[in-house]
C-alpha cells in the first residue's frame, strides 16, 4: 500500500496530521527535481530527460489525465538498481528539496507535534524520497508511491496504485481506521485539487497556496486557505 511504518493503535499521539510534499511542504516538485539530477548523473538518457520535461509541462497545464503522466514520468526509472535510486533519493531531498522546504511548513510540523500529533507525509511522491523528508523534518510516518523492485531492479511501475488523487482519500481513510483515529479531528494540508478527495474525508482541511482550482473550492466549502514562505 506504500505505508512506509505505521502503528495499529495510538501511542501517545492525540490525533493525525498529514501533510502533503510536493508543493505544500516544499517548493520543489520531487519527481522533476530527481530527472534532473539523474539526468546530470548519467542515469537517464537525453531522450528521457527530454519526455519528462515535456510531461512536466503537461501536467502543469492540465491538458492530459495526470495520472497517465505520472506513470509514464516513472518509466525512466525501468532497470535502475535500487540502490542507486535510494541514493539519488537522498541526495535530491539533501541538496534540493529540503532547502525549499517552506519555513511555515517547519512551524505547522512542529505546532502539531508540540500538541502530541502523529505526523505524516501523504504523497504520490516515491518512498526513498518521503522517508528522507520524514526523517528530516522529524515526522512520524508516510504513505506515499512505493516503486516496484524486482531481484534489486526498478520496474518502472508502482508496486500498487499510485498514492494520486482518490486514492489519497483512500489511504488516508484506512490510515485512520486501522490506527483508530477520528478522521473528523484530522488534519490535511494540500495544495492541489488532486488532493480534494483526502481534503474532504478529514475534519480540518487546510490548502496551501492553492491552485485556482483548488482556491475556488476551498472558498466553496469555507476551508482554511494558507499562504506558506
Amino acid at each position: 500500500m506504500g505505508i512506509i511504518s505505521s502503528e495499529n493503535e495510538k501511542t501517545g499521539h492525540g490525533y493525525l496530521a498529514f501533510f502533503d510534499l510536493d508543493g505544500t511542504i516544499t517548493r520543489e516538485i520531487s519527481g522533476k527535481a530527481l530527472a534532473v539530477a539523474a539526468y546530470k548523473k548519467g542515469l537517464m538518457m537525453t531522450s528521457d530527460f527530454a519526455n519528462a520535461l515535456w510531461l512536466s509541462l503537461l501536467y502543469k497545464l492540465s491538458i492530459r489525465d495526470p495520472l497517465s503522466i505520472i506513470a509514464s514520468m516513472m518509466n525512466w526509472i525501468k532497470g535502475l538498481p535500487e540502490k542507486s535510486l535510494e541514493e539519488l533519493s537522498a541526495a535530491v531531498f539533501r541538496e534540493v528539496l529540503l532547502p525549499s522546504v517552506y519555513s511555515n511548513a517547519r512551524d505547522e510540523i512542529r505546532f502539531h507535534k508540540e500538541r502530541s500529533a502523529k505526523t505524516v507525509v501523504l504523497s504520490s511522491s516515491i518512498s526513498f524520497i518521503c522517508r528522507e523528508a520524514v526523517k528530516s523534518l522529524g515526522m512520524d510516518d508516510a504513505i506515499c508511491t512505493e516503486p516496484e523492485i524486482i531481484n534489486g531492479y526498478c520496474t518502472g511501475k508502482p508496486s500498487g496504485a499510485f498514492c494520486f488523487g482518490g486514492e489519497k482519500g483512500a489511504r488516508l481513510a484506512e490510515y485512520c481506521e486501522t490506527s483508530n483515529y477520528d478522521p473528523s479531528e484530522t488534519w490535511f494540508f494540500g495544495d492541489s485539487i488532486h488532493d480534494i478527495s483526502a481534503l474532504s474525508i478529514v475534519g480540518h482541511p487546510v490548502c496551501v497556496n492553492p491552485e485556482v482550482k483548488l482556491r475556488k473550492t476551498a472558498i466553496r466549502k469555507g476551508w482554511d486557505i494558507k499562504q506558506w514562505l
